[in-house]
């Protein structure tokens, strides 16, 4: 019997299995950032062991609230702050070269085919878009990382979800994955893998692929994955053209965690995507989801384009090709948070920040404030954001504010008039 992605890395990472579902594995790499980290330096501290298994696998930034907004938030960056320099944590990506973890992480080539990546954050799937196993722990199993270097998981039972068809134009991974949770429900794929492939996934770049992979949780999944293929190699190439003589060779390599054509699955779901229409949430929960013509009677308070989801310089080029030549509505506020301070250099060089501005919106530093409503972006109570976030959970943004999910594209459409609807790219 053939075995999935998810199976082979478990196999290759097995340091003990204690009992029958329960595997330890070895870590490549562990993930850490100033609100879930602290909790646990401070704990390791109390008992006596300040350590780290090995700083070259030990990668930390400071993103979720950039820059500290209170002297508690200030607090918990100086915690993690001081934590990297004790112990020469090379790779510490302060304030002004920061980023939202999610998309600064794989920026720098730090997931990769067939890897194990845990951090102290739900969205932590987001790095399996490389054909990596990537989770999203808690505080002690976070402790452990840190100091041992591995992490106990159940062996992994995968939903294999082949996205075939053709996608319209103006239709994005967005769409594609909030479609599937629609279709799974919040708690479908608990305790799972979500494996993305087929000739949809195939097609995609690896930052729509990150979007896909980054909102498994929000269908209750361990991990997203993606079969690493050439897209994966190009992405990576100047951080491992070192390690192979050609990208072919990479590709061969990589090639063993890709799941065997005889792999069993716990589920198998075809998803056609040749009819999908873009996508919006209503309600409090990821999987409430519309076409975005059936919301277009709800009036919006703020636009916000950023996120792990969806802040990337691809992301930003999709609204800014809306927004072009146009002025968002007196009644809204735009705000857009480039997802890192790459994107945001990239951004600015290629002009993208200028339509952003010309169009009324205001431009922030990379953050993940707003995203769970810290700061940079949180709503009053009644206000209604359009979002190109992950998560639309009641007052997730804001005490008694509501998030309506969508991709950028939408979002810089309703941002223009003031109200959720479709983007002029949307040929459907």
């Amino acid at each position: 019997m053939g075995k999935t992605i998810a199976e082979k890395i478990f196999d290759a990472h097995c340091v003990d299995n204690p009992s029958d579902d329960v595997y330890v594995l070895k870590l490549d790499v562990v993930l850490c950032h100033e609100i879930t980290t602290p909790i646990a330096i401070n704990d390791l501290i109390s008992r006596g062991k300040d350590r780290i298994f090995d700083t070259t696998k030990i990668k930390a930034v400071i993103d979720h609230v950039s820059p500290a907004k209170d002297s508690d938030t200030a607090m918990q960056g100086k915690i993690l702050r001081e934590w990297a320099r004790r112990h020469h944590i090379e790779d510490f990506f302060d304030i002004g070269r920061n980023g939202v973890c999610h998309a600064l992480f794989p920026e720098k080539g730090f997931a990769r085919p067939g890897f194990t990546i845990i951090m102290g954050d739900s969205h932590t799937c987001t790095h399996g878009a490389f054909g990596a196993f990537a989770a999203g722990v808690g505080t002690t199993d976070l402790e452990v990382g840190i100091l041992k270097g591995v992490c106990a998981f159940q062996y992994p039972k995968t939903i294999k979800i082949n996205i075939t068809g053709n996608l319209a134009e103006g239709v994005y991974a967005k769409d594609v994955i909030l479609s599937i949770i629609s279709r799974l429900g919040v708690n479908g794929a608990t305790n799972k893998v979500m494996e993305f492939t087929g000739p949809v996934v195939e097609k995609m770049s690896m930052a729509s692929r990150m979007t896909l992979c980054n909102m498994a949780i929000e269908a209750g999944g361990t991990s997203g994955i993606c079969h690493p293929d050439m897209t994966t190699v190009e992405y990576l190439w100047k951080f491992i053209q070192d390690d192979f003589s050609t990208r072919d060779d990479a590709l061969n390599a990589y090639r063993q965690f890709t799941s065997d054509p005889d792999a069993a699955y716990d589920t198998v779901i075809d998803h056609d995507v040749s009819r999908l229409e873009p996508q919006v949430t209503f309600g409090f929960k990821p999987d409430q989801v519309k076409p975005v013509k059936e919301m277009s009677k709800i009036k919006v308070d703020q636009v916000y384009i950023g996120s792990c989801t969806n802040g990337r310089l691809e992301d930003l080029w999709v609204a800014a090709e809306v927004l072009k030549g146009e002025k968002i509505s007196d009644s809204v506020r735009g705000i857009v948070s480039p997802a890192t301070s790459d994107v945001y250099k990239q951004a600015m060089e290629e002009g993208i920040l200028k339509i952003f501005s010309d169009a009324g919106f205001c431009i922030t530093n990379p953050t993940c404030g707003a995203c769970l409503g810290m700061s940079n972006g949180v709503l009053a109570e009644g206000e209604v954001c359009a979002s190109t976030t992950n998560r639309n959970f009641y007052g997730r943004m804001g005490k008694g504010g509501t998030v309506h999910l969508m991709s950028p594209a939408t979002a810089a459409a309703s941002a223009i008039t003031g109200h959720i609807t479709n983007s002029k790219l949307y040929k459907g």
